[in-house]
């Protein structure tokens, strides 16, 4: 083989290598209505090439409006009667169906996987628990959404696999059930090590005649598009070994902060100039004398 010839092909191996080589990080997103509203290649997607720069990411999604989280988890009619709610109650959110949600995340993921072969990371991002609040399932919530996020971790054979839960929005403030919920979200992300929060209390205010209303569905389509930059930013922060956003809204204080740099820097240049100014002064009146 002539050399430029083997230098050719040897520099398209290498460079086949080098592509397949490179890290590859899954998101799952999954949900009710405001996960199924988001279109991840707008927000996320965006936001998440940004952030990985040459690393390559993925996402699968498994979502759907109304739906309690008993349509991912087998065991949930157990744990409800364990949290004290009784037959008429589970009947009520139950309503017989089956678990729709779950066997999917895993045949996707195993999709996923033939094509990657191995996955850096996986994180599991979750905007659920209207239904579940508005149908008073709050009893049952906690042990619900940690075994499935167990469940997870176990059939994925990831136990290393991150968390990203939306926090419920500020539209059902007026019910007990739906603060409660709040609540419990955020307690399963304090006690998971994994595991970071995204705040949504900003997405959905709507104006009319002057009044401000928080409603449940977030505004279109900068409501979406935020939602999936925060999941993936502070998906982003969990890989990475970094702090993600205490108050849910990572990257919100960006333009301030850039703000004070630019004031700061002009304070700087308005220093020069007076001190430029004083010396001239003083090297005038130097030459006077």
């Amino acid at each position: 083989m002539k050399p430029f010839l083997l230098l050719f092909a040897l520099t398209a191996i290498f460079a086949s290598e080098s592509a397949a080589e490179k890290p590859v990080h899954l998101f799952i997103l999954s949900g009710q209505s405001n996960m199924a509203g988001m279109d991840p290649e707008t927000g996320f997607m965006t936001e998440a090439k940004k952030l990985f720069k040459d690393e390559k990411v993925v996402y699968i999604k498994v979502a759907k409006g109304g739906q309690p989280i008993c349509r991912w988890l087998e065991e949930w009619q157990d744990i409800a009667k364990k949290n004290g709610l009784d037959e008429n109650h589970i009947k009520r959110i139950h309503k017989g169906g089956t678990v729709e949600f779950y066997q999917p995340i895993l045949d996707q993921y195993k999709e996923m996987l033939e094509k990657h072969h191995k996955f850096e990371s996986v994180t599991f991002c979750w905007m659920q628990g209207e239904r579940d609040a508005n149908g008073g399932g709050q009893p049952a919530y906690k042990d619900s959404l940690k075994l499935l996020i167990s469940k997870l971790r176990r059939d994925l054979e990831r136990p290393d696999m991150n968390i990203v839960i939306g926090r419920l929005s500020d539209a059902g403030q007026k019910k007990p059930s739906w603060g409660a919920m709040r609540k419990i979200q955020m307690e399963i992300v304090d006690e998971d090590p994994s595991g970071a929060w995204v705040d949504v209390d900003d997405l959905n205010d709507r104006e009319k005649d002057g009044k401000v209303s928080n409603a449940v569905h977030y505004n279109r389509p900068e409501g979406y598009i935020i939602l999936g930059q925060r999941f993936a930013r502070q998906g982003y922060a969990l890989i990475k070994g970094e702090q993600p956003a205490e108050d849910g809204r990572p990257g919100d204080q960006a333009p301030q902060e850039l703000e004070k740099k630019e004031n700061k820097k002009e304070e700087k240049q308005e220093k020069k100039k007076k001190s430029a100014k004083a010396a001239s002064l003083v090297l005038t009146e130097v030459g006077h004398e």
